[in-house]
Formats: structure tokens, C-alpha cells, sequence
């Protein structure tokens, strides 16, 4: 009874939530008040594909259901991004009947990483995606090596693992595990000699702190590293890219697979490959996989086209307290050709979390903006100052504050018509979409 109990009061919590746009969490949290257990009594679906990671989780996870459902599987997935346990048991539960079947070929689960152990404590997935493990959310997640000891009691024997081959520490998952398959980049045309970046976290061998060596990385401590003492290296990767062309922008996989990428970044290149690994473990063709992929324009709002006044724009939406993902969008605009203004807003910085901790800041490397085709850049947002101090340790002059939001989109909307390009959060987005002509 209280298996059906949970059920039912989960799905009315979703119908309510839904209907005043909330509630993608709490259903799930009154249900596992009622059945600590439920997740434990409801009949799963044969395929459970799971991804966690520091950065590109909800991209993978959207490019993995467009391809399965593309194969003509149904899959349903945490859509919302509702990644820790109580969105976890919405998701299930809502897909369930009374009896307690998930209704679905594929349960598709983008799992918060810090709180994976939790979520697969009565269940485990199929095929778990690990994206990448560095420093995010600081407040929250300490040091990257805390998280992966907080993934690692989710990882069920039976559980192929699916892990980026380029990454120290997230591929030591792999550590005696039987069942894992590998992706990642080969050395190309973006490949950099050595670390890049205000600081170096794969500087030492997370096995045994000797000192690491690299043959190439492609961003930040992301490539081919080796350990000077003991055994740790990139292994060789079942799915890699073997060529990049961020002119044309095109990624080529195993050498035959041609994507063209709607969106030439490095990034949006690990998360294409780890959604292509993912499927071809799960029996989709090759064809189909790239047909998908080909071209694809996510749908989660992370890049998005806008005009303001003569400007043409592109939102390239950041992780607050991650600098890395900063890191990479700043790279996007200084690969750049055209002139252009660049707007950096920080007006909250955490989503979940009260603090004005801005430490997360100094990590950046905001030199990459100092390019002659970058006019100028306007910070605006309660924490310029932050920003400004920091940029007052960087080797850029053309820059400038402007506290208000508002008053900073209308003076970029009056002043000229080079390019706009907007880094920011979020949570802070919609301060600039709602002042701005969005394009489809």
C-alpha cells in the first residue's frame, strides 16, 4: 500500500507542479517520505543510462534522448534537470503505473554527482557516463577528489562505465572495474603542448602525487597525460575524435564519422562524443547516431542568438563557481574573427547556495579576451567590483563597469553594432533575455 500510496501522491504533485510551473522535486520528496525505499519496488526499464560529471551533463543527456528516440526507443528522462535523488524518484515515479512499471525502453537520468551514491543506493544503471571531474562549487564540493570519492560507491560491478579517456582523475573510475569503455580526443588541430589555464589540478598523479607529464592537452589539464612514476595514463579510447576543424567547424570520430558542429567548441566536442559513446553501447548504428548529431542545436538554452539595437548577439550561458566552463566560452570568443563587445554579468553567484563567495573568480583566465578583434568589455551585474578587480590583474585596458543590468544592455544597445557576445549563469540569463529581441 504505501508503494501506491507514493505513486499516486507523486504523480498529483507533478500534475499540481505543472500547473503553476513548479514541482519538478518535490513530488518525488514526499514520495520517498511515504516509501524511503520506493525506488527499490518499481520495475525499471532493461536499459538504465546514467551521466554525472563536473560539466556537460545536461547536454549529454539531451543528445542521448535524441538519439535513442531517434532509434524509435521511448526514453524519459529529468528533462528539468532535477538531478539529486527527490528529482530522481519525480522522474520515475511520475513514468510509473500504480503497480509500479516504468513505462519506457530507456530510463535516461542525468544524476547530480555529488549526490549519485544516494540516488543508485536501490538501483544502479546499465551504462554510467562520467563527463569530467574539476573544480566547481566550491561552497559546495570542496576539492574534485572529494567528488570522486562520493561517486565512487555508486558504481555497481555489473555497471559498464563509459569515461573520458582524457581526463586524470575521472578516468580512475575505471581502477578494477571490468566493464568500461573509453572516448576521447587525439592529438589535432586544437591540441596545445601544455597545460593552459590559471592554475594546473592535474599537475600530480591522483594515484600516487607523482608529478605528471603531458603529450598534449586540449584544454585546461584535459589530454594525454602520464604519470612519471607509476602506471596511470590516457588509455586508448574505444570512440575518439581524430580530427577537429573549428573553421569549418567539423569534428570527425574514428576517422569516418563526419559531425559538423552548430556550436565549434571544444566542449560542446566532449559532450557530442560522450552522447556518441553512450549510444553505440547501446546498439544504435553509427549512421544514426551522427545523423542526429549532426549540426544539433541544443534546446537547453546554454547558446542562445539574440538581437539588441544593430547588434547581432550570442548568449554563452556559464556555470557560476565553475571556471573552467568560463574558461571554455571565453575560448568560443576569442577564436572569434569579427569585432566585438563582450558583456559579463555576475549578479548571483550560486543557484542553490546563499553566498557572496567569489574566490571562483581568480580562476578564470580572462586573458584569453585580450585579442585585437575584442573592442571592449562591460561588467556589469552587484559583483563588477569582483569582476573588476580581477580584470585589474589581467592584461586587458579595454574594460569598463556598469552595476545595473539594465542600464548596461541599454548602453551596448546605443552604441554601436559590432558583435555582442554575453557570459554570465543560469540564474542571471533571463536579466539579460528579457531586455533583448530573441532570435529563433
Amino acid at each position: 500500500m504505501r508503494k501506491i500510496l507514493a505513486i499516486a501522491v507523486c504523480k498529483l504533485g507533478r500534475f499540481v507542479g505543472r500547473l503553476i510551473g513548479k514541482g519538478s522535486s518535490m513530488p518525488g520528496k514526499f514520495a520517498l517520505k511515504i516509501c524511503p525505499d520506493i525506488l527499490r519496488r518499481v520495475k525499471l526499464p532493461e536499459h538504465i543510462i546514467a551521466v554525472t560529471g563536473s560539466n556537460g551533463k545536461t547536454s549529454t543527456v539531451e543528445m542521448i534522448a535524441a538519439i535513442l528516440r531517434t532509434d524509435g526507443k521511448t526514453v524519459v528522462y529529468n528533462e528539468e534537470g532535477s538531478n539529486q535523488i527527490e528529482g530522481v524518484a519525480t522522474l520515475v515515479l511520475t513514468h510509473a503505473t500504480l503497480s509500479g512499471q516504468v513505462k519506457a525502453d530507456v530510463l535516461l537520468i542525468e544524476s547530480d554527482e555529488r549526490y549519485a551514491a544516494h540516488t543508485f543506493r536501490y538501483f544502479h544503471p546499465t551504462e554510467f557516463v562520467v563527463t569530467n571531474l574539476y573544480r566547481d562549487q566550491l561552497t559546495r564540493n570542496g576539492h574534485p577528489e572529494w567528488v570522486y570519492d562520493s561517486i565512487l560507491p555508486a558504481i555497481h560491478p555489473e555497471t559498464e562505465l563509459i569515461l573520458n579517456a582524457d581526463d586524470p582523475l575521472s578516468s580512475c573510475f575505471a581502477r578494477g572495474h571490468e566493464k568500461t569503455k573509453w572516448f576521447g580526443l587525439d592529438k589535432c588541430s586544437i591540441s596545445a603542448g601544455a597545460p593552459t589555464g590559471v592554475y594546473h589540478d592535474g599537475a600530480y598523479c591522483p594515484l600516487c602525487h607523482a608529478p605528471m607529464d603531458y603529450d598534449y592537452v586540449h584544454y585546461n589539464h584535459i589530454g594525454a597525460y602520464r604519470c612519471t612514476k607509476c602506471s596511470h595514463r590516457k588509455p586508448l579510447a574505444d570512440y575518439a575524435v581524430t580530427a577537429v576543424n573549428l573553421e569549418k567547424p567539423e569534428a570527425v570520430i574514428d576517422g569516418e564519422v563526419h559531425i559538423a558542429l552548430a556550436f565549434p567548441s571544444i566542449y560542446n566536442i566532449y559532450n557530442i562524443l560522450a552522447a556518441y559513446a553512450a549510444c553505440r553501447e547501446c546498439g544504435v548504428s553509427r549512421d544514426t547516431a551522427a545523423a542526429v548529431l549532426n549540426n544539433y542545436l541544443l534546446k537547453n538554452g546554454r547558446m542562445q542568438s539574440f538581437r539588441l539595437g544593430a547588434r547581432h548577439g550570442t548568449l554563452l550561458t556559464s556555470k557560476h563557481e565553475n571556471s573552467i566552463a568560463y574558461d571554455t566560452n571565453l575560448r568560443y570568443i576569442a577564436s572569434q574573427s569579427r569585432d566585438c563587445v563582450v558583456l559579463v554579468i555576475v549578479d548571483a553567484v550560486s543557484r542553490k547556495y546563499f553566498t557572496s563567495e567569489t574566490s571562483w573568480l581568480w580562476d578564470i583566465d580572462f586573458d584569453q579576451l585580450s585579442t585585437p578583434h575584442v573592442r571592449r568589455v562591460v561588467l556589469a551585474g552587484q559583483y563588477c567590483g569582483d569582476l573588476a578587480e580581477r580584470f585589474s590583474y589581467t592584461s586587458l585596458k579595454n574594460w569598463s563597469t556598469e552595476p545595473d543590468i539594465a542600464a548596461a544592455v541599454s548602453e551596448l544597445k546605443n552604441s554601436g553594432d559590432e558583435e555582442l557576445f554575453v557570459v554570465t549563469c543560469f540564474s542571471d540569463r533571463d536579466k539579460l533575455l528579457s531586455r533583448v529581441e530573441k532570435e529563433a
